[in-house]
């Protein structure tokens, strides 16, 4: 297949300072990528070839691509006249973080470079599930490539700031369904072999595949739901309003540059709520709570197609660009469509896990500053709640300060000036007081940026979040303090979402004894509900209190539920009783399987580290 003819943007300029990419300080940058892979299940590989179309091929004597255990079986060198030679090409040490620097030799007349390869069994990125760990009687196979585990699947330029196009051929088992972060099929292929097309440029870590036994159901022109047979029905209903919300946010912030916009259920061991991979955002099932109550989540990845996939951070230090920008907008957006209040209730629910995050790494520390230092360290690390709530804190002390309409003509143009690029902290620094601050004398010292983008925990001038919905729920906290039955609050919960119950259970007292979370279980069937945030909450006071009559559902939901969100508080409070450490041992050695590495890198060092 040939490379298009031009790109749809100017070839990104990238910082040569990205810490976690070999490809950082080669002056040689990808401009397109021709795929061609064959997905095994048996042997849980992925092997064909990566051909790179070069934007800049005379730039450098060699090519440095990111790779992570994979196998470079042979690289040939292709010219413009399509003639292909072997390369020389060499593997560099392996770096426990950064995997190993593959380095290919540029000939005079090479344009691109088809890269012979196959991936490891125990590939980072990718989830090989057996039938009995999803929905259905089938396999299936996803990935998750932020942020730096994309060079695990494929040898990559694997930093956010170098952008591509992409085209693929991937073949599958016949019975099973393909799908990418790319124009997709809706049907299954009889030969099981399908053919995909990215025409928008995106960083490595957006690239995405997914197989299994896929359904697809249609909810407007632009918008559908893939999910496995059994899935399906439930998705379409809990997501029915996605059409109204990409119609909002670009009612907001300008139109959606992606075309279509579906959503991929995917079996509950996704590590993640969901990943913004373009055309396509991966989501966990755990957000399917029957009453379209957590759908806000789905806003959120709906959001990156503007901020993160449109504009993007360019190294991992500036992480914030992506999250704090993307989690104002998903309020922006649930605002639109469902009212002040109910958005109110998310800043109040965010606000709190950002003191707990702040609290729980050191309130001094330099990882709560917005603009990170993660040199050396997994950039995993830094997705924590600073970058997503702290971020969206600024957005919010900002348009205290200018009012909405400023704020959002300068947001709305933001993106459509930086569309398909890279942003690194220092530069959208500077476009921000060009655009905004200086025009108005004393508004950055109002504004007190340098203690938000450098320094520790959060500014005071933060403005304090509310929710009125949220009163009624204090009121019964109060109630159950002063020793009200728990069925005495029965008709102040009956219109409760899963956010008011969420405060509720994150409210109740830490010293509750059994009795009264037995009287609480039985009039409100906590231990038995099937909405995986309220679960969440829950557990933690039975786990503090002993209460052996949700032990059964605790244990089923560590088994079956991979979203790294829920299990590190639930194994950390497991650790915190006398028997913890056993109990919350014998649990993972059952339930790891089940996990993505995602989940399994941070719950190894957690319960490893207890002696």
């Amino acid at each position: 297949m040939q490379p298009p003819t031009s790109s749809p943007s100017p070839v990104p300029v990238m910082s040569p300072l990205d810490p976690h990419s070999f490809a950082g300080a080669s002056p040689v940058r990808v401009r397109h990528l021709v795929l061609d892979l064959s997905v095994d299940f048996d042997s849980r590989t992925l092997a064909g070839t990566a051909t790179w179309h070069l934007a800049n091929p005379g730039a450098g004597a060699e090519a440095v691509f990111d790779t992570r255990d994979l196998s470079i079986e042979a690289v040939e060198a292709l010219t413009e006249t399509g003639q292909a030679a072997p390369a020389g090409f060499s593997v560099g040490a392996p770096d426990a973080i950064l995997g190993q620097a593959l380095r290919v030799a540029l000939g005079p007349q090479t344009v691109a470079l088809r890269i012979h390869y196959r991936t490891a069994p125990t590939a980072a990125a990718l989830q090989w599930l057996k039938p009995a760990q999803t929905a259905g009687t089938q396999p299936f196979l996803f990935t998750q490539s932020q942020a730096i585990l994309a060079r695990t699947w494929l040898p990559c330029q694997d930093s956010p700031g170098i952008r591509f196009t992409y085209e693929a051929t991937v073949r599958v088992p016949a019975h099973l369904l393909a799908l990418m972060s790319a124009e997709n099929p809706q049907q299954l292929d009889p030969g099981g072999e399908y053919r995909f097309r990215m025409a928008q440029p995106i960083p490595a870590y957006l690239m995405a595949l997914a197989v299994g036994d896929l359904r697809f159901a249609p909810l407007s022109e632009r918008t559908g739901i893939y999910a496995e047979p059994a899935t399906l029905p439930k998705a379409t209903h809990e997501f029915a309003d996605l059409e109204k919300m990409v119609t909002a946010a670009e009612q907001l912030y300008g139109p959606y540059r992606w075309e279509r916009y579906d959503l991929l259920v995917l079996p509950p061991s996704f590590p993640f709520g969901g990943m913004e991979n373009p055309r396509l955002t991966f989501v966990t099932p755990t957000i399917l709570a029957g009453d379209r109550s957590l759908t806000s989540l789905v806003a959120h990845e709906l959001a990156h197609s503007w901020s993160g996939n449109l504009v993007t951070n360019g190294t991992w230090n500036d992480f914030w660009l992506n999250e704090g920008f993307t989690v104002y907008f998903e309020r922006r957006i649930m605002e639109h469509l469902y009212g002040r209040e109910y958005a109110d209730m998310l800043q109040v629910l965010g606000r709190s896990a950002l003191h707990h995050t702040i609290e729980e790494i050191g309130i001094a520390s330099p990882d709560t500053h917005l603009h990170l230092a993660l040199a050396g360290r997994d950039p995993d690390e830094g997705l924590t709640e600073i970058a997503y709530e702290k971020g969206c804190a600024l957005l919010l002390t900002l348009e205290s300060l200018v009012g909405r309409p400023r704020l959002d003509a300068f947001i709305k143009e933001y993106f459509a000036r930086f569309s398909f690029q890279a942003m690194d902290t220092a530069s959208f620094l500077h476009y921000l007081r060009a655009e905004l601050l200086n025009r108005e004398p004393g508004l950055e010292a109002k504004l007190n940026l340098a203690a938000w983008v450098e320094g520790p925990g959060l500014p005071s001038n933060a403005p304090a979040v509310s929710s009125r919905r949220f009163g009624a729920v204090a009121h019964a906290l109060v109630q159950l303090r002063q020793g009200a039955a728990a069925q005495e609050l029965r008709p102040a919960t009956t219109e409760w979402s899963s956010h008011e119950w969420v405060h509720f259970l994150h409210g109740l007292p830490p010293t509750l004894p059994q009795e009264q979370l037995a009287e609480l279980d039985a009039a409100f069937l906590l231990s038995a509900s099937g909405n995986a945030e309220i679960l969440a909450a829950w557990f933690p006071a039975t786990i503090r209190a002993g209460y052996a009559a949700a032990t059964p559902a605790l244990e089923n939901f560590l088994r079956h539920v991979g979203r790294r969100k829920f299990l590190v508080p639930l194994y950390r409070a497991l650790l915190a009783t006398p028997d913890g450490l056993a109990r919350a041992r014998a649990i993972y050695a059952e339930a790891r399987p089940n996990y993505h590495s995602v989940a399994t890198g941070t719950l190894d060092t957690l319960l490893n580290a207890r002696t």
